[in-house]
């Protein structure tokens, strides 16, 4: 059997609904999946409010994405087994939501004046349902309107730092994150290390109160991965690893199941549900 660590649904950035999800997760012989949606536990509790958490027949570890401030890199920090109903947690994603609305609407009116024909019906329509409006979202409006080629390509010439439509958003700080997760319940993981782009930053978070680092994961080569487990065992954090699905086309994996790691990672963050 095999696992995948990092998810997401379409209560944040991903394509699939939380029970679609769950049901291409069952359909691939996935043993453990972990729900880590951008800014949301959405998500989890709508499956926790339609029975299919944790009665869905998978092993679900409740979990969550949360962006971290940082005046040079792209820092992002998994929450795993987060009391979903914790009246912090929820009151600092209330926040940040209502600070992503706020930037959601800044990018459209860049794009407007830049000449493009978009609006926010246009992103909430694609983002349907979702209170996590992202960059994404956006640039999914915009390949629709052929205004781009890709997501990627939106990204790369409007949506990213320095780019003509960016807008900086509210991001809480990685000292508050680890501690809004330790607070709820649950165990603050390093993402995808490589994608900070500066390993003594990541060497520096990993000594602040992380418990734990995504060494397995797509865009990390053998090279990668082999580092990232020595820094695991040099600060004695877990070892975590994901595909970080979304589902969008272009963007790999394309199915779920097409990255996976072995159980025993899932295992050692799996805690029985208290019923």
């Amino acid at each position: 059997m095999s696992s995948d660590l990092h998810m997401h649904t379409s209560c944040s950035d991903g394509l699939l609904t939380p029970e679609e999800l769950v049901q291409a997760a069952k359909e691939a012989g996935l043993n453990f999946i972990a729900i880590t949606d951008h800014d949301t536990v959405d998500g989890l509790c709508q499956l926790y409010e339609t029975g299919l958490y944790p009665n869905a027949g998978i092993k679900i570890i409740p979990g969550i994405e949360f962006s971290a401030h940082h005046d040079t890199s792209e820092i992002h920090i998994l929450g795993y087994n987060v009391d979903i109903y914790n009246r912090e947690l929820v009151e600092r994603l209330n926040d940040v939501v209502e600070a992503r609305w706020m930037r959601f609407s800044t990018m459209v009116e860049k794009l407007q004046n830049l000449g493009y024909d978009i609006s926010e019906t246009d992103v909430l329509e694609i983002a349907d349902g979702s209170t996590s409006i992202s960059r994404s979202h956006i640039a999914q409006v915009m390949v629709r309107k052929g205004y781009c080629a890709s997501v990627k390509d939106t990204f790369e010439q409007l949506l990213e730092k320095g780019k003509p439509a960016y807008v900086s958003h509210y991001r809480l700080e990685a000292e508050e994150i680890i501690d809004l997760i330790k607070n709820s319940g649950g165990t603050p993981v390093l993402a995808h290390p490589k994608l900070i782009h500066n390993d003594a930053l990541v060497e520096e978070l990993l000594k602040n109160g992380i418990e734990g680092i995504e060494a397995i994961y797509p865009k990390h080569d053998e090279e990668d991965t082999k580092r990232y487990l020595e820094l695991a065992e040099k600060y004695h954090l877990l070892v975590t690893g994901g595909s970080d699905f979304h589902g969008i086309p272009g963007r790999w994996p394309r199915q779920i199941g097409e990255f996976v790691v072995e159980d025993c990672y899932a295992e050692e963050l799996y805690r029985e549900p208290e019923l």
